[in-house]
């Protein structure tokens, strides 16, 4: 793909910063081929062949690409760490991962990686060049960065590139040669609203594939300019931008910010004028997706169905997918009956890194989401994820319901329903809740409002005002709601 794009759409502008309209701006698709065969070369002569694995932490700009085209045309598994990862975040990513190399973008947004990665790591400032040793990421060896003035344990990515001078045109091409559909190419690390990150697998063939669908789906052409509105470090950001415009030799324009906002946090109810805002976006409606589907595997007729606020419905599904939805045997549920999404197929992860494949596939081979759905005739709705479903008093209660009443309710913008831990109840539903127009909300109110809607243990027990700006968000844009969890218990616990 790296050199077929190159030769067929030459100096074409692959991937630009916005703004950079200037003549020769952005990297052309010839670049990146030229670009990345440096790199790769550099990582060949560094001892980076198939199956090792390199991170890399960059924001999405041309660099992002050609880092990850270097890694990825060699065999060597491409590992993209989110740029919003914190320190301590960051020293179980790299330990995890088990990167042996790491390249980092000296300066984004103001922030300093290579200083965040000496916070992480505070024993790389005692790090001779060129040999990090250190227990606490064991296999990391040597890190690469951008920028001037870098410390002793960090080389310029320029002499990455210089190394690969010895590296000839004939080995790179032999190497290539031996990459193949089944060789992995990416580990993305990824964390569910309650879960911790894990590391998904996919391979070349997989990632083409749906680079292929998602190109089609989209209706990306030749020389369109494409606007990347996620992080590339995300599947959705990888898949739905970078990937299917880089195909169809379409031009990636990368925003100064990408998406990262709780108005729209994925698997959250969203408020009216949001949902209006939204169903005016061209189709296809995306339903439900995740990293171990290389994005979204199903799409909607209708944008929202009354009742299930939180996806769109499912009334396709995307090729190479089959799904059933399941019980705790891993049995199809009847028509009308909640069950879990379970999905297999050939663009589905082949596992998760460092886990048992039972941990999350059924026997004969789906992938067990955790997302709960119900089935109506030939449609299928999204109605919670497992981990979220809080358990008060031997009742499971569904947050989106809820927060549904609780947004229908006069002054509230927005509402997060949890479960806080409990020693009479098992789980005590509380509730954090924006108010619109910053008005002060009257709790009292608003349960005897709730207290007509829905069962009485559905009710909120413990309630928390926040702001727009207190809502807790994971790298996937996804509501974080243990951080909501521990920041109602704590104010609870305060009186």
């Amino acid at each position: 793909m790296i050199r077929s794009t190159a030769a067929a759409f030459g100096d074409n502008v692959a991937i630009r910063l916005a703004g950079d309209e200037s003549a020769g701006g952005g990297v052309s698709f010839r670049e990146i081929d030229a670009r990345s065969s440096q790199i790769a070369r550099g990582l060949l002569a560094q001892g980076i062949g198939k199956g090792a694995r390199v991170g890399f932490i960059f924001g999405n700009a041309p660099e992002f690409l050609v880092i990850f085209a270097a890694i990825a045309r060699i065999g060597a598994v491409a590992i993209p760490i989110s740029t919003m990862i914190r320190a301590n975040e960051l020293v179980r990513v790299l330990r995890q991962s088990d990167v042996s190399g790491l390249i980092v973008q000296r300066e984004y947004l103001g922030h300093d990686y290579v200083q965040r990665l000496l916070d992480a790591l505070p024993g790389l400032a005692q790090s001779a060049r060129r040999h990090i040793a250190l227990p606490e990421v064991p296999y990391l060896r040597w890190i690469v960065s951008t920028g001037p003035d870098l410390p002793v344990p960090v080389d310029g990515i320029a002499g990455l590139a210089e190394a690969g001078a010895s590296i000839g045109e004939d080995l790179l091409a032999a190497v290539e040669a031996e990459v193949h559909p089944t060789d992995q190419i990416v580990e993305i690390y990824t964390s569910g609203s309650m879960a911790l990150p894990k590391g998904v697998r996919h391979n070349h063939g997989p990632v083409l594939f749906r680079c292929h669908y998602l190109r089609s789906m989209l209706n990306i052409e030749l020389g369109a300019q494409v606007t990347a509105q996620l992080p590339f470090f995300w599947v959705g950001g990888l898949m739905m931008y970078l990937l299917p415009s880089w195909e169809a030799g379409a031009t990636v324009v990368c925003p100064q910010r990408t998406l990262n906002n709780s108005r729209v946090a994925m698997g959250s109810v969203l408020t009216d004028d949001d949902v209006k805002a939204l169903a005016r976006q061209p189709k296809p409606w995306w339903g439900l997706g995740m990293s171990e589907t290389l994005g979204p595997y199903s799409y909607a007729d209708d944008f929202r169905a009354p009742g299930y606020p939180l996806c769109a419905p499912m009334d396709h599904f995307a090729d190479g997918y089959e799904i059933r939805l399941a019980d705790a045997e891993d049995r199809p549920v009847a028509d009308g009956e909640v069950g879990e999404m379970q999905i297999r197929g050939y663009p589905v992860s082949p596992g998760l890194h460092k886990m048992e494949r039972a941990a999350y596939f059924s026997a004969d081979g789906y992938y067990r989401t955790g997302d709960l759905c119900l089935r109506e005739g030939s449609r299928v709705h999204f109605v919670g994820r497992s981990g979220d479903m809080i358990k008060a008093a031997g009742s499971n209660v569904s947050p989106a319901e809820v927060e549904m009443e609780l947004q229908a309710l006069d002054g509230v913008q927005a509402a997060y329903v949890v479960g806080i831990p409990d020693k009479e109840r098992g789980q005590l539903v509380a509730a954090a809740v924006i108010a619109e127009d910053a008005r002060d909300l009257d709790f009292q109110w608003l349960e005897g409002e709730l207290r007509k809607k829905l069962s009485p243990y559905k009710v909120p027990r413990g309630w928390g005002q926040i702001t727009r700006d207190e809502v807790p968000l994971l790298h996937s844009n996804k509501v974080s709601r243990r951080q909501i969890e521990q920041l109602l218990a704590e104010r609870l616990a305060r009186g």
